[in-house]
């Protein structure tokens, strides 16, 4: 299904936008990952963190904490690669949307 810029996708009733939003982002950056053609250090650091944000967006229940410690190793892996920083800022959006965890922590 082909969205319009700035629509959002239609879920389920009982789902959680946030976790949408989320699992769209981690599957546009990992197909652009896949599809960059250079190889780097940390390239398989960012591919299972990416799969671990995958993960826990399809439990539908991310733990806040965990999003985002995936987010700063993936921002570390893969941050000096220009072609890349739309998805990641799609990624770390995503994960804002989660606010901060309890206990101000994170």
């Amino acid at each position: 299904m082909l969205r319009s810029l700035g629509q959002r996708s239609v879920t389920s009733s009982d789902e959680d936008p946030r976790v949408a939003e989320l699992r769209t982002a981690v599957s546009r950056l990992r197909r652009e990952l896949a599809a960059h053609p250079a190889e780097f250090p940390d390239r398989v650091i960012a591919e299972d963190e990416l799969a671990a944000l995958a993960a826990m967006a399809l439990s539908g229940c991310p733990e806040i904490p965990r999003l985002r410690r995936s987010l700063l190793l993936i921002a570390g892996a893969i941050g000096s690669v220009s072609a890349l920083s739309r998805g990641l800022t799609e990624v770390r959006t995503a994960v804002d949307l989660f606010g901060q965890p309890r206990g101000g922590q994170g």
